[in-house]
This record gives structure tokens, sequence and C-alpha cells, in this order.
């Protein structure tokens, strides 16, 4: 792992505070990151989430985050509707189906980012012209040089094709205060070896939904990754946040690396999650191919 300089004063962190410790990880104005952040990480910020984002905007070429909303426009897999290995629930009538239908809200580009994917990415999308997918479950948001070429991969049979975008464009992962958990482009890893292959169902528009299919699992223990990426990883501390840096490239290579060599690499054992499904879906991809 490459350290960089620790910057931890226990004072208020500023945005030049936050802009330094980017260009400390080497980051600059040609730059393309896929940014996973929590603000409460970095203890108090001046200016809050939206100082951050300025820092990240005025540092890096290309910001990216996921701007997903199906915590609005998430809905049943209609009744009868049971795909293998789905690790999905499913409506019991088609009554208590489109109660639900009725109850999500249609998706919208303007929708706010699901909460759990933390303050900056909503700060990115109220507080700077952007360019945000138009995936009813799992978009993502890009503002600066390559915006544009990053949301247009997008599809909806091909959810994470901005990160394929980013990888061909050299981009990086920048992880501010969080784990591999938060680290999406390992789904990408996993889905390029027949795991984490899911359908999810959303509203579309008024009275309208939608199967979609390709949406990743879950990432307990995506964290197990970390000693293989270490060596490729830079990082350094801003305020309280351990800010990390590595490829996009380099999480691909490590996180195919370690699957290809155990079908349940980075996967939980617990039976009540979708990570047995997706060993499943990795377990039948192995008996085609054999």
């Amino acid at each position: 792992m490459i350290e960089s300089g620790a910057m931890d004063t226990g004072r208020a962190v500023t945005e030049r505070d936050v802009a330094e410790g980017l260009r400390n990880l080497g980051l600059n104005e040609s730059s393309s990151v896929i940014v996973h952040a929590s603000l409460r990480s970095f203890g108090h910020v001046d200016g809050g989430a939206d100082a951050v984002c300025r820092a990240l905007v005025g540092t890096c070429g290309t910001v990216m985050m996921l701007a997903g909303s199906g915590d609005l426009t998430r809905v049943p897999a209609p009744p009868g509707l049971v795909r293998p290995n789905n690790a999905y629930y499913t409506a019991e009538s088609w009554e208590s189906f489109d109660a639900a239908l009725a109850g999500a809200v249609p998706f919208s580009p303007d929708l706010p980012v699901d909460r759990w994917l933390g303050r900056i990415a909503e700060s990115l999308r109220r507080s700077f012209p952007h360019e945000r997918g138009v995936h009813p479950f799992l978009s993502f948001l890009a503002v600066g040089t390559h915006a544009g070429r990053l949301i247009a991969a997008q599809r909806v049979d091909r959810p994470l094709g901005p990160i394929e975008e980013l990888a061909d464009l050299g981009g990086h992962v920048l992880l501010l205060g969080v784990g591999h958990t938060s680290n999406t482009t390992i789904h990408l890893a996993e889905q390029r070896l027949g795991r984490s292959l899911f359908h999810r169902y959303a509203k579309a528009a008024p009275g309208v939904w939608m199967e979609l299919p390709n949406i990743p699992g879950d990432s307990d223990s995506f964290d197990e990754i970390e000693p293989e990426l270490a060596p490729f990883t830079a990082q350094t501390l801003i305020g309280r946040c351990r800010a990390r840096l590595v490829a996009v490239q380099d999480v691909l290579a490590c996180a195919t690396r370690l699957i290809r060599a155990d079908p349940a690499a980075l996967l939980c054992e617990k039976e009540d999650c979708r990570c047995s499904a997706a060993l499943r879906q990795r377990l039948i991809t192995l008996r085609w191919s054999g």
C-alpha cells in the first residue's frame, strides 16, 4: 500500500484540506474516478457535503457516483414470476402487487439518491450540473469531462456499463471513509464470471413496471479483497477519513483472480442473503462452461 502524508489535526476539515488530500493520492484534472464516500468519516467538515463535492469536482476531471433510486421505485416480483436463484420476494396476489405499484414512485432523473448511498452523492446531484442515467433502479451520475460518455454506457440490461467505460478510460475507485463493501466495481468482476446477476422490479412510469436484469447482489464480505489490493492502493488521511485510491482495472483483475480460484470468494455464508444464490449462479456457469 502506498502511503502519503497523513492529515488528522483534530480540527474541522475544509474544502482545501479535502482537495489537498486528493492531490496527495495523485489525483488531478486528468483523473476519472468513481467515488464511494461517507461524510461522517471526515469528522466535522466546514461546508458539509457540498464542500467535499467542490473539492472532488475541482480536483478531478471526471467524478462519478452511484445514484440509485431503488428505495423509491422498487416493487415486488409479480405473482407467479419466480426466477431461479433470484433471491427476491414475490407478491402474493395481483391485488397486493398493484397496491405496491401504486405506492412506489415512478422513476425520474430528478429523484433523490437513495439515502444509503450517502449525503455526498445527493449533494453532487443537487448542486452541480451533471449527467444522470435513466436506469429505474440503479442509475449513476457523473460530472466533468467524460460524464456523458460514462453515463451513455449504461443500458437497462447493462447497469454496470459506466464502470466498464471507466475501466477503458484508465479510471480509479476512490473510497472516502468506506470499505470495499461499498466498492461496486467488484460486482462487475462477479458478473463477468456469471455471478451476482439478479432480476429486480421497479416502477418506470405511472401504472408501468419493468423487470430489470443483471442487478448486483450483496457485498458484506468484499473487504476480504483488501490484502490482494493493498500493493496497488494509495492511501492518505483527510481529517479522520481514510482515503484510498485504486485503479478500476486492478480491482477487476484481483476480484477475477479470487473468484476463478474459489467460486465462493468474497461471499458470506449467511443463508438469508443473496450470496448463496450468487454462488449457485457461479456454479451453474462453471458446469455449462465445463
